[in-house]
């Protein structure tokens, strides 16, 4: 049987083909264009979540789905489409890459209202689920930072002292790898923070060290800071963004050790992180 792997060249879904493929198991990269060329041995196909019907191509043989949840407000899909064509093709099992966000009741926001509408339409289908709640991605930092450091060699932010424990997409991944490969994850919801806290002025000297520099930080408003998020991110996640790390400043944040007592790997420092991606800042 096949694992479908949807979003096959994203952060994450990358690193769950790969890991699976390692697992022997028989692995079809989907992407919204054909995902060739990325790894020997993947079959490619060009499917839109958003496009319902280009998804029985995707799905035709398979018993068993890597899904990403709504973790970006501009690009929504129809849910309750994608699990009928799942149920009527056989799927029986699906890992959610979901959000933290939908642990927020309170939480009236693109991201957690959809990413909570996702996972109960998964709940309804019938279908094992295993749903993966991150916090912050330690991706996300590259989106926000990058093109100052490569430009200006400086990061601007409102709170260099707020506090967050970004996670390494290796060990989202290696969570869905995991999930998908061995029994006992079926009806889970993991929620997975890095397993270290540090402030985001930490955060920025990590990645100077990478690339052998000191960054510069330069203090900005809470507006200014929303417009410089903004120009990577959907205003709305923006907001919210900046808003986080106000609440965070000085507080130290929520820390796990999901990924290692789930996969038995230690997961990944930010450290090494800022280190795998140090050529995403030059």
């Amino acid at each position: 049987m096949v694992a479908v792997v949807f979003g096959a060249r994203g952060n994450v879904g990358r690193h769950v083909a790969d890991g699976l493929m390692a697992a022997g198991e028989q692995v079809r990269a989907v992407s919204r264009t054909p995902a060739s060329g990325l790894t020997p041995g993947w079959e490619a196909v060009a499917s839109d979540l958003e496009r319902p019907e280009t998804l029985p191509a995707a799905l035709d043989g398979a018993d068993k789905v890597f899904l990403y949840g709504m973790l970006d407000p501009r690009k929504p899909y129809d849910i309750e489409k994608v699990a009928a064509a799942a149920t009527a093709a056989g799927i029986r099992q699906v890992v959610l890459l979901s959000s933290v966000s939908v642990l927020n009741p309170d939480a009236d926001h693109p991201v957690p209202r959809l990413n909570r509408t996702i996972e109960q339409a998964i709940q309804r289908s019938g279908m094992d689920w295993t749903f993966l709640r991150p916090g912050t991605f330690a991706t996300n930092t590259r989106t926000w930072w990058a093109e100052s450091i490569r430009t200006d060699n400086v990061v601007r932010l409102p709170y260099p002292l707020a506090q967050s424990a970004p996670v390494h997409e290796k060990d989202i991944a290696a969570l869905a790898v995991t999930a998908l490969t061995e029994p006992g994850h079926s009806h889970q919801a993991y929620t997975i923070y890095g397993a270290e806290s540090l402030t985001l002025q930490r955060q920025v000297e990590y990645i100077g060290e990478a690339l052998g520099r000191r960054i510069r930080i330069e203090h900005v408003s809470d507006e200014q800071a929303r417009t410089e998020v903004g120009r990577t991110m959907h205003p709305v996640v923006a907001e919210a963004i900046v808003s986080q790390w106000a609440a965070a400043n000085g507080v130290p944040a929520l820390t796990s050790v999901i990924a290692e007592k789930i996969t038995g790997t230690p997961a990944h420092s930010y450290t090494q992180w800022a280190v795998d991606h140090a050529d995403g800042f030059r």
